[in-house]
């Protein structure tokens, strides 16, 4: 699973220590939990080799990603078209959202219809791309310590992704609720 929207190094190693699969820094993005270039590697160089860093962007600059790629991320995550050069030096997520047609160019699909924003995902949406995906899907939008386990059964994706739900103020992570939430996710894993 992954905490997304984090915008300080103490925060990336509190959801390292906590148990997180990866972190989510956003870039190029006119959202609160956005960060300049020089706090992404900062908050990228102070986990661990084993947590997975995320480029979270809505941006639709090829020069942004251009710059993204060099942080070296494991993966970069966009939710717009854009199309990238093939073959793509990272592992890409594509955000999509009710009406909008799967990806074929991707490693995995996250289904999120809130663009970030924290609105709570379309149950029946997110059950028929789970079911119909070729890759692998991640549910977002809406995810909390209290919501999780039952979007973990009822929906079965390849893994979550939060952010708004375990903050106390936006890009202000939660130690209790991201543990909370850790713990709660990988306890519903098969």
């Amino acid at each position: 699973m992954k905490i997304c929207g984090i915008t300080s190094p103490g925060d990336a190693v509190m959801a390292d220590s906590a148990g997180a699969d990866a972190i989510g820094v956003v870039l190029f993005s006119d959202s609160p939990r956005s960060v300049d270039y020089e706090t992404a590697e900062e908050i990228f160089g102070a986990v661990g080799p084993y947590l997975a860093r995320v480029c979270v962007s809505h941006t639709e600059s090829l020069s942004d990603i251009e710059a993204m790629l060099d942080l070296n991320p494991d993966v970069i995550q966009i939710s717009s078209p854009l199309e990238l050069p093939h073959p793509f030096p990272a592992r890409l997520i594509r955000v999509v959202g009710v009406g909008q047609p799967l990806p074929t160019d991707a490693d995995a699909v996250l289904v999120d219809g809130s663009a970030g924003k924290g609105l709570r995902y379309d149950e029946e949406y997110a059950i028929g791309v789970v079911k119909e995906s070729k890759i692998p899907v991640i549910l977002a939008g809406g995810l909390n310590p209290g919501n999780v386990a039952h979007a973990i059964r009822s929906i079965r994706p390849y893994g979550v992704d939060v952010a708004t739900g375990v903050e106390d103020s936006p890009g202000v992570k939660n130690e209790r609720k991201v543990r909370e939430f850790v713990r709660i996710a990988k306890g519903c894993e098969q």
